[in-house]
């Protein structure tokens, strides 16, 4: 799900750039295990990742007790991250079979081999780095497809390169959770890995038996972990996927920390939440983003601060809890005609006053992307509902018949928002 790595064939052009000064001092990061359980520790002290995927709003991540980003290799970004006192994933932008990739081409391999182990000379001595990640789900051919599995034998190469050259730093590859069979393969293939990061959503409370089952024993990351993917929920009969509300979401998000992250110390060492940013189409424009364009916060990312830090969670943030159309529960259809009037109803807490705005939008449903809504164009809003601030609505149906969908934004003036869309096809 991590947005596509800078195309290896791009790295020398620019890998000047990336040199580290004399005076910026290595850090040394290592994995110890004790009795029964991993540690990450960095220069000899204990380090659980609290991580973002995301470029924007890092100095929330410090503020809020976040330590670590999850992040490419370009100088300008770890420099601004170690600034903040924060530590770097680095992803290494090792190519995919779904991108043209052929790991069967030996000639092809060794050019990333030694593209990818240059971008590790130059930067390992950045004091960001916390990390190596050998590309992102590797594996991962849309629909699902059979992949070369010589990929394995590539990364685990680079990886016995990276410990020759830079001691200090951890390496891992980023899978996700389809196929899990492949953990399988890893573990026979890639005995240099010190770790497994791993992208998951729905399957996030089963992963742990699912590791033990094909005999991973070594400790892993969440890289990636957020709300139900569009991929895992109910969709209309149209094929629209529901999106969770804002109070689904901030449960669903609670819930996985809590029972699959801060529960698990024997393997897992911590997790970068997704998706620290403010704008990324992947089935609509909100599905997985913590903040708006404008900066507003979602009731998830001062949930983070709770967790990270464990203290209690802020009370009184607008969380909107359901949304309506023509009374109609949630997940039954909505089909309405060309032209007509409708009402809609926003149910929210707090319950709605004068403290909070409401701002509505009809977008079209997005055209879905292969993966990742790589190359998904956003929806722009339908004209209309401009100035429509109360927690009900009164609107006339698109004219033209089609899927669409009806979003709701609840603010309270203070950084915070919550939103909530349903589907609905016009025929």
């Amino acid at each position: 799900m991590l947005k596509r790595l800078i195309p290896v064939l791009l790295i020398p052009a620019v890998i000047g750039l990336i040199s580290c000064s004399p005076e910026e001092k290595k850090g040394m990061v290592r994995i110890e295990k004790k009795d029964v359980s991993w540690q990450l520790m960095v220069n000899d002290t204990p380090f659980f990742v609290k991580g973002v995927v995301g470029d924007s709003y890092l100095d929330t991540v410090k503020k809020y007790g976040g330590n670590s980003v999850r992040t490419g290799w370009k100088r300008e970004d770890l420099d601004r991250i170690s600034t903040l006192g924060l530590y770097a994933l680095v992803n290494l932008p090792a190519d995919a079979e779904r991108y043209g990739m052929d790991y069967s081409d030996t000639a092809a391999v060794r050019k990333q081999h030694d593209s990818l182990l240059e971008i590790v000379k130059a930067t390992m001595d950045h004091p960001a780095v916390l990390m190596w990640a050998i590309g992102n789900e590797l594996d991962f051919i849309p629909k699902v497809m059979p992949f070369n599995p010589k990929v394995w034998d590539a990364v685990n190469s680079l990886a016995r390169s990276i410990h020759t050259t830079d001691p200090d730093h951890p390496v891992m590859t980023v899978i996700g959770t389809s196929m899990m069979k492949k953990v399988a393969d890893i573990v026979e293939r890639c005995p240099e890995l010190d770790l497994l990061g791993i992208n998951t959503y729905g399957d996030i409370f089963t992963l742990r038996d699912t590791l033990d089952k094909y005999g991973w024993t070594k400790p892993y990351i969440l890289t990636e972990w957020g709300p139900s993917g569009y991929w895992e929920v109910q969709k209309t009969p149209w094929g629209a996927p529901y999106e969770q509300t804002g109070r689904e979401k901030l449960d669903c998000y609670r819930d996985k920390y809590l029972k699959a992250i801060a529960n698990n110390p024997e393997q897992c060492l911590g997790s970068y939440v997704f998706y620290w940013e403010g704008s990324k189409q992947e089935t609509t424009h909100t599905w997985f983003c913590l903040f708006d364009q404008k900066g507003n916060k979602t009731p998830m990312v001062d949930l983070m601060r709770s967790l990270w830090n464990g203290i209690p969670e802020i009370q009184g943030l607008p969380v909107l809890d359901s949304l309506q159309v023509n009374n109609l529960t949630a997940k039954q259809p909505v089909y309405i005609t060309p032209g007509r009037e409708y009402t809609a109803k926003a149910f929210c807490s707090p319950a709605s006053g004068t403290d909070l705005s409401f701002a509505w939008e009809i977008r079209p449903e997005a055209k879905y992307a292969a993966y990742a809504g790589q190359g998904e164009t956003e929806p722009q809003p339908l004209p209309g509902l401009e100035g429509k601030e109360g927690p009900g609505l009164q609107f006339k149906a698109p004219g033209e018949k089609g899927a669409y969908r009806l979003f709701v934004y609840a603010y309270n003036g203070k950084g915070n928002f919550s939103t909530a869309n349903l589907p609905f096809y016009v025929k």
